[in-house]
């Protein structure tokens, strides 16, 4: 079941759109905040997010892309009572921007989309894929890679779990791995895009913290990659 949370610094407002959701039937516990700083020291991940943007404090535009550092998966769906801020939720990659008031057909609409999302994702964190290492054969889930590297003649594999040295070249790592979202920001490096982080000039940092070079070469084709998955994100 996914978990959805509603944010809003109208208290009416937030039980009324719980119990939207509620009656959707897609969940049966909402978590609800009332500012977007206590849903930021929360630090608690959510599959579907219901997000006020003219908030006191931190607004929600500030709130989201705070968020979407440490998750990307989360699909957020603005709810407010300002059309002239669509286009800033663009920018953080909102799933979806409904006005106030909303109607009980259009939350259970965005939240079946969503759901829709969320059960393809979860799918896709099961595939894994077979490498053969010096020791034998071993299977990798393909969503705990953060990145290939090829240095001193070996094909190193970055993971959640531990450092692989397995057999290929990062050109053959390269093209086996471009149907599941990983590109070629330099001729050494294969990267998960869902881990990249940020882009600034010609760094990429990666969510555990890795430092990845970006060749002047390869800079627009990877930087386009990465905008076309950041929108199939949406």
């Amino acid at each position: 079941m996914p978990k959805i949370a509603v944010c809003d610094d109208d208290k009416e407002s937030v039980m009324r759109l719980k119990e939207m959701i509620l009656s959707a039937g897609i969940s049966k516990e909402i978590d609800c905040y009332e500012s977007g700083e206590k849903l930021v020291e929360s630090d608690q991940n959510y599959d579907i997010l219901f997000l006020d943007i003219d908030m006191g404090g931190m607004n929600g535009i500030e709130t989201a892309k705070i968020l979407r550092e440490k998750d990307k998966n989360v699909k957020i769906i603005y709810v407010t009572s300002y059309a002239e801020y669509v286009h800033y939720a663009f920018a953080v990659h909102a799933f979806a921007y409904l006005l106030k008031p909303v109607s009980q057909e259009q939350v259970k609409a965005q939240l079946q989309e969503a759901i829709s999302y969320y059960q393809k994702r979860k799918k896709e964190d099961e595939i894994s894929i077979r490498f053969e290492t010096k020791d034998g054969s071993e299977l990798v889930r393909i969503n705990d890679i953060y990145y290939f590297e090829y240095r001193e003649r070996r094909v190193y594999v970055k993971t959640k779990k531990e450092n692989l040295i397995i057999r290929g070249g990062i050109r053959e790592i390269a093209e086996r791995m471009k149907g599941y979202d990983f590109a070629v920001p330099h001729k050494s490096f294969v990267v998960n895009l869902f881990y990249v982080k940020a882009v600034k000039g010609y760094d990429i940092r990666m969510m555990d913290g890795s430092l990845i070079p970006l060749s002047q070469k390869k800079s627009t084709e990877f930087r386009s990659l990465l905008n076309k998955f950041l929108a199939g994100c949406i």
